[in-house]
């Protein structure tokens, strides 16, 4: 293809990744318009996020693992209708219970779309040339999960418009994407028989589930040493375990083991699913901060996140044509894992009456490390394997990053109820105020600061700054782990031409398994 064939394609596949990433993230300075709507509390609001995100987690090997059997245009339109069909359900629910059923469904199309983007790049563009195109695929992505809350604000502080236009708003760009992709993806169709691993899918949906069920709820509904977390904890292990023996025996299975022999895969794996948890707290608790912490209205919250829009947006388009010009990667990862530790340290120190400057340097570092980090990864993934694991090596290291980012909303949310609860019940005795509504207003119902009585909100803000400061303090050393494994992985310089359909050079092959030989 040439270079304007690959930019046509290319419009088609980042216009549908802009609806997907969207549909995760626009609800986010929504929600508390939402939920005061349908009357949902701290709980809904972590869920409505985490629906989305554990469907998109649970369905992106099997999207990976058809990418290798069958059309990948197919495939990607196809996501893009169930997009379109769950995004009209999700407008029209009138309770929570409705809304976060049909967020599954958004997330299971999403997951669809969002894999198969880099996975159609890379039967595309050899990846010496990718980093330049996965230039865009960061802006893009960067702009959806950054900008995402910005459009939500806006939508819900819109009289004429609503929050159901949350949902409805990407529809039309779906349908245009749709068009498009008919229109200019040419890509070979591997015609086999397709064996789809459906017992590894339901066993790794059904651990990735339980061990959100956990994590939300214990600490609140439980203790975490009680028997429930036992029970849970030790029934998601056991579903792992039998995901483990099923890939080991399966004829196609959904996630090969095999990949894991590659250490850049193994490494880029972990490192993602903390990556994961920086991309979507960062959206998620931010928005929670500027509307509840500093009493902004939904649009401003949005706008307030810019400098974290600018620097992902920037760092991730920079990178990439450095990335084709040089051949080097590591560096970017490096760079990239250690400022988003920073960051996160840093915002970790954010009160209500942390001034503007500093948040804005805190956001713009936090930015510009997700920028160098969440498409370098997978890029790392593809130059190592052969072009048979194409599509499943892409899809694992994305369903790590997913994953990492719907358990740790899911932990973080259950946290910062928790912190609110607590601040807000200090706020309250030394103030001489009766503190039988701090649960109510920390860890139930979502707080309205416009009907609060005068002298209740600034303590509540100050219990909200206050939470959201320690989530962050708390993800800051994932964000160091994730550092720590890119370091250990090795450089391979990029390939100037398609994927072989064995292992680069560094790697040697038994049987039809491709092992590092340092791994």
């Amino acid at each position: 293809m040439t270079h304007r064939e690959i930019l046509e394609a290319l419009s088609g596949l980042l216009l549908g990744l802009f609806v997907a990433v969207l549909s995760s993230t626009i609800v986010s300075n929504a929600l508390p318009t939402i939920l005061n709507d349908l009357h949902g509390g701290e709980s809904a609001y972590t869920w409505v996020i985490t629906a989305a995100l554990l469907s998109l987690t649970a369905s992106t090997p099997i999207w990976g693992k058809l990418s290798d059997l069958v059309s990948k245009k197919l495939l990607v339109q196809l996501a893009l209708v169930i997009y379109i069909v769950s995004s009209t359900l999700a407008g029209l629910s009138q309770n929570t219970a409705e809304l976060i059923g049909c967020r599954v469904l958004q997330g299971l199309g999403a997951g669809g779309v969002v894999a198969l983007g880099q996975i159609c790049l890379a039967a595309m563009v050899p990846p010496r040339e990718r980093g330049r195109y996965s230039g865009y695929f960061g802006a893009v992505f960067a702009l959806a999960t950054i900008g995402g809350p910005l459009i939500g604000g806006v939508i819900v502080d819109t009289p004429w418009l609503g929050w159901r236009w949350c949902f409805y708003v990407g529809i039309p760009f779906s349908v245009i994407a749709i068009v498009v992709l008919q229109r200019t993806l040419h890509l070979p169709v591997v015609k086999r028989r397709a064996k789809i691993d459906y017992r590894g899918a339901v066993l790794i949906a059904g651990a990735v589930s339980l061990l959100m069920v956990w994590v939300t709820l214990a600490g609140k509904n439980y203790a975490w040493g009680s028997w429930q977390s036992a029970a849970m904890v030790g029934g998601g292990l056991l579903l792992v375990g039998l995901f483990v023996l099923t890939e080991r025996r399966a004829a196609e299975p959904l996630m090969p083991l095999t990949l894991f022999r590659h250490r850049t895969v193994s490494l880029a794996a972990v490192a993602s699913t903390f990556v994961g948890i920086g991309m979507y707290g960062a959206t998620t608790f931010l928005s929670q901060y500027f509307q509840l912490a500093k009493e902004k209205t939904p649009t401003m919250a949005g706008i307030m996140t810019l400098p974290m829009i600018l620097g992902l947006a920037l760092s991730s388009a920079v990178a990439g044509r450095l990335i084709t010009r040089y051949g080097k990667w590591k560096r970017f990862l490096v760079a990239g894992t250690f400022l988003l530790a920073a960051g996160f340290f840093l915002l970790g120190t954010a009160r209500a009456s942390t001034g503007y400057g500093l948040l804005s340097l805190y956001m713009a570092a936090t930015g510009v490390g997700l920028g160098l980090t969440s498409q370098n990864l997978v890029l790392a993934v593809q130059n190592t394997v052969p072009a048979k694991e194409l599509g499943t090596a892409s899809s694992t290291v994305t369903f790590f990053r997913t994953m990492g980012g719907a358990m740790g909303v899911s932990a973080l949310g259950a946290l910062l109820g928790t912190r609110v609860t607590h601040y807000l019940t200090q706020n309250l005795l030394a103030a001489h105020v009766p503190a039988a509504g701090a649960g109510a207003l920390g860890g139930g119902d979502l707080p309205d600061l416009h009907t609060l009585p005068a002298p209740l909100v600034p303590l509540v803000t100050d219990a909200f700054g206050h939470g959201v400061g320690t989530v962050f303090l708390v993800a800051a050393p994932f964000a160091a782990l994730a550092f720590v494994a890119v370091l250990f992985i090795r450089e391979v310089p990029l390939r100037t031409a398609p994927a072989p359909a064995q292992a680069p050079a560094g790697e040697r092959v038994a049987g039809d398994r491709a092992v590092s030989d340092r791994a």
